[in-house]
């Protein structure tokens, strides 16, 4: 399977957890992209610090402000982007941004499961929205994709597994519709020539995952960065976990 030359890449959600380790482990790669666009909602807070560190020392990673649940702040990150990029396509969107409630069916609110579907799944249809200009594959010009952060919990089909340990309802809920958007976005983005694929990351040590989670942040986006490197236009429209196995919709 041949390598995906990667030249320019965005990440949502970059201040930390997985879309932190997206950028280190894209800036330790044996040819790192050109442009990597670290987006966060806050540069100047303190969860930045790391980032701001990264950036200091590696003049391709650019640090671009975008809150993907606030359409103006989306359109100002494109013109932001846009301006680095000097004409050439983005290669790469990785929608990581989410969040996360432990809500049962008893608990469940409807201004959690409004807030939580925003962010997972508001938030990545507008940033694909306005980036789809920038990722739109001109003829000849190779490889395009976006990239969606799902989740097993999404899967309708694993439901009975995994319910009485997770039953986390506005999490699931908007999960298995990002996994629809990223369904559609394979329909009709595919005469653009971008690739879209749903991937879920594994249950992860972050601040969203906890510290019971069988697997590191190392472990889970050095696989996923395997899958967006080989990528193909036969993976386009699937849904897959981090070892590249097909998870039933």
């Amino acid at each position: 399977m041949s390598e995906f030359k990667i030249h320019s890449v965005l990440i949502t959600g970059s201040s930390r957890g997985l879309g932190l380790e997206f950028i280190q482990q894209f800036l330790k790669s044996s040819n790192p992209p050109e442009k990597i666009f670290a987006t966060c909602r806050d540069p100047e807070g303190p969860q930045s610090k790391e980032l701001k560190n990264l950036a200091q020392k590696h003049p391709n990673v650019k640090i671009v402000q975008l809150d993907t649940t606030d359409a103006a702040s989306v359109k100002a990150s494109v013109k932001e982007v846009e301006k680095h990029l000097n004409g050439q396509r983005l290669d790469v969107l990785i929608n990581n941004a989410g969040a996360f409630n432990h809500n049962s069916l008893e608990t469940q609110t409807a201004e959690d499961m409004m807030c939580i579907y925003n962010i997972n799944v508001v938030g990545p249809m507008l940033v694909s929205q306005a980036y789809h200009p920038l990722i739109k594959r001109e003829k000849g010009s190779g490889k395009a994709a976006i990239v969606h952060i799902s989740a097993l919990l999404g899967s309708l089909e694993e439901v009975p597994e995994l319910f009485s340990g997770f039953p986390v309802i506005s999490y699931r809920c908007s999960k298995a519709a990002l996994n629809m958007l990223s369904r559609c976005q394979y329909v009709g983005y595919k005469e653009d020539g971008i690739i879209t694929i749903a991937i879920h990351p594994g249950w992860v040590k972050t601040d969203m995952g906890g510290d019971q989670a069988t697997l590191t942040k190392e472990e889970s986006v050095g696989c996923m960065m395997k899958i967006i490197q080989t990528l193909s236009d036969q993976q386009s429209g699937t849904f897959v976990d981090w070892q590249g196995k097909t998870i039933p919709w």
